[in-house]
């Protein structure tokens, strides 16, 4: 996020109020990282230790539904809110959330954490509530702030954001016994996350890598934003539409498999093997990687299911790119707006190693059933201590000053 304004042709900087509160709540991506961090590595935990059967928790879904549930909307619609709560000022020009509105916003990502926590002691509806609102809210918090900056060029966020809701309801319809779209809520949620890495990603790494290079006199820069990346995109929006509608069609494969080597293509143009010796660089060529490789292993699993298991490119879409991706912008994101020199520290260079060793452990395991268990705990572990790193290191800067 540090450097989006120039990718996104901002209405200017953002402005703060005065604030005497708890450093915290001064900027939106400030609880929200630092919320989606512990979050991401608490869940983990808790859910290796509900599938080993040391820990038994008051949840209305079974533990794989609800590890999904949290990765996808728990844990990276955080990431997602701060964000967008930091970049909107850069588009617009008008002030960021911040002081009791942020609290507000921030508690009920809490209580939908708590809610899907204890949803066996609850009633589905009030769950389903109490988890929705914060969705609702940050969508009311996102279209006010486009429409009030007349900031027509960023309206596909608030339309991600409904399509983000609309599968965390598919979810809680499903555990309401209402209709059984559980399956399809979890697959629209991470097919709109792996979009806004498209689209995103697609600005802010072509736009990082071009500063950097041209600081240091490189000729050879990223292929500037044109038509190629609107049609990979638009291909890419396709195939997820396909596989969200008919995960096993041989439709859905071709698709995958064409927006899969388009986005290889695309990430290719962005001479990432330049930036070879700045982590924060080649953090997100690294994590925008898993994005392709994800999408045609994916499609060919649909061809190939006996030899190649479609949890493999799932895997790599979330455990590599989503994971990858969000403490790539999250780390670049705390350094640059907490007024932090841009460059990777050795601790920050260590989560981007065990982030990816992580993810590829994960879709080894689901590509050797052998070894199956003791590369899911490798995975598992290896999340953990990355998400855990980031929460101690970068935590004294979310949280002071």
């Amino acid at each position: 996020m540090a450097g989006t304004a120039e990718t996104m042709k901002p209405a200017g900087i953002p402005r703060y109020r005065p604030f005497d509160g708890p450093v915290l709540f001064r900027q939106g991506f400030r609880p929200f990282f630092f919320g989606a961090g512990l979050w991401s590595l608490l869940s983990l935990l808790l859910w290796l230790m509900v599938v080993q059967g040391a820990v038994s928790l008051s949840l209305g879904a079974n533990p794989l539904a609800w590890h999904a549930h949290e990765m996808i909307f728990g844990f990276t619609g955080a990431v997602i809110a701060g964000f967008l709560l930091t970049a909107i000022p850069n588009w617009t020009g008008r002030m960021p959330l911040q002081g009791v509105s942020l609290m507000v916003l921030f508690g009920t990502w809490l209580l939908g954490r708590l809610a899907m926590g204890l949803s066996a002691l609850l009633s589905p509806a009030l769950v389903a509530v109490l988890d929705l609102s914060f969705l609702l809210l940050l969508i009311a918090v996102v279209v006010r702030e486009i429409l009030a900056g007349r900031n027509w060029r960023n309206l596909p966020m608030p339309v991600a954001l409904a399509a983000l809701f609309i599968a965390n309801l598919l979810t809680h319809l499903d555990l309401m016994g209402l209709a059984a779209t559980g399956r399809m809520g979890e697959r629209l949620g991470i097919a709109t996350i792996l979009f806004l890495i498209g689209l995103v990603g697609g600005r802010i790494i072509p736009s990082f890598t071009r500063n950097w290079l041209s600081k240091r006199g490189e000729k050879r820069l990223p292929a500037s934003l044109g038509r190629f990346d609107k049609v990979s995109l638009f291909l890419m929006l396709v195939a997820l539409i396909a596989w969200v509608s008919l995960p096993d069609s041989q439709i859905a494969g071709i698709f995958l498999l064409i927006a899969g080597g388009m986005s290889f293509l695309r990430l290719g143009r962005w001479q990432g093997h330049l930036c070879l010796s700045e982590p924060l660089i080649w953090s997100l060529h690294l994590g925008f990687f898993w994005l392709p490789l994800g999408l045609c292993l994916l499609g060919a699993s649909i061809f190939l299911p006996q030899i190649l298991p479609s949890m493999a490119g799932l895997h790599a879409l979330t455990a590599g790119a989503v994971g990858s991706m969000t403490l790539a912008v999250m780390t670049r994101a705390t350094l640059g707006h907490t007024g932090r020199t841009l460059t990777a520290d050795r601790w920050t260079t260590m989560l981007y190693v065990l982030i990816a060793v992580a993810a590829a452990a994960r879709v080894g395991a689901s590509l050797a059933p052998i070894s199956y268990s003791a590369l899911l705990w490798v995975s598992g572990l290896l999340w953990v201590a990355a998400f855990g790193l980031f929460s101690a290191h970068y935590g004294r800067m979310l949280l002071f000053k």
